[in-house]
């Protein structure tokens, strides 16, 4: 089991910068893979950034070189630096860990609650 609480949302300016954080806990040591997706009105669920165990990084088209995911294990937390919002940018955040469960021979997906994102004037 892994328990994921998000914070760091809320409501800035186009142009501004937020820093979402994820705290996780639980079966921590078994993660290969935390992320942030996103979920805008009537849009699909979309991956935005994750980071591996061995810290590499996938980041979405549209927030390539805006967005900076990172984490820190001390804290097992991971954050996502988010500079130079944009309106398309307002969605729920989603943090995601990718858990391998070895009896099962299967990875996991958990989620956090979201966390609002509203980038307006």
């Amino acid at each position: 089991q892994v328990h994921l609480v998000e914070s760091g949302g809320g409501l800035v300016q186009p142009g501004g910068s937020l820093r979402l954080s994820c705290a996780a806990s639980g079966s921590i040591s078994s993660i290969y893979e935390m992320g942030w997706y996103r979920q805008a009105p009537g849009k699909q669920r979309e991956l935005v950034a994750a980071i591996t165990s061995g810290g590499s990084t996938n980041y979405a088209d549209s927030v390539k070189g805006r967005f900076t995911i990172s984490r820190d294990n001390a804290k097992n937390t991971v954050y996502l630096q988010m500079n130079s919002l944009k309106p398309e940018d307002t969605a729920v955040y989603y943090c995601n860990a990718k858990r391998w469960v070895a009896v099962m021979g299967e990875g996991l997906d958990y989620w956090g609650q979201g966390t609002q994102v509203t980038v307006s004037s």
